[in-house]
């Protein structure tokens, strides 16, 4: 039995019922990918409300879980709150493909949180606005040393003046 079925036996077919419900559901699977995703075990709390309509049972809330991932700029790990609103109608009768249905008077919450949490994790995250990320050149954290710096490379055009500075040093 999946952990993200919630029974609306009670509030079957009549419109107007309504019941609040707080729980938190643990991830069996990761969410997300690249660099940023929600851990396999990592708890998601559900703040809901569920109301009998004459169409079905519509469900609206807040979701809250973190993730963890990497900094874009400088590769650090970074905890990103997650924090999305929920607002979804489960229909008695499938009359659109892409409805959700109510099956056995439960619904199944796991395709809406699923599709809540992976929208919302950061395309790019980061672990400060201020980040200086790493050097291009030698890969050194900007933020451990800020006045990082390398010795310029000489324009290869100016290569054949060096050689005839180097020559008269000899």
């Amino acid at each position: 039995m999946s952990n993200f079925l919630i029974s609306v036996h009670d509030l079957m077919h009549k419109p107007g019922q309504m019941r609040e419900l707080e729980t938190e559901i643990n991830l069996s699977d990761s969410l997300g990918v690249a660099l940023a995703k929600v851990n396999k075990g990592e708890l998601i709390k559900l703040d809901l409300r569920l109301e009998s309509v004459h169409e079905g049972i519509y469900v609206s809330g807040r979701l809250k879980t973190k993730a963890e991932a990497e900094c874009s700029r400088c590769l650090d790990p970074v905890s990103v709150p997650i924090q999305v609103d929920i607002q979804e109608l489960f229909a008695y009768s499938l009359e659109v493909e892409d409805d959700f249905v109510i099956q056995g008077e439960q619904i199944d919450l796991e395709q809406v949180i699923v599709d809540s949490v992976v929208l919302n994790l950061p395309f790019t995250p980061i672990c400060d606005t201020n980040c200086l990320g790493l050097c291009p050149e030698c890969g050194a954290k900007l933020n451990e040393n800020p006045d990082h710096i390398h010795e310029a490379p000489i324009d290869s055009r100016w290569s054949e003046l060096k050689k005839l500075v180097e020559e008269r040093e000899d």
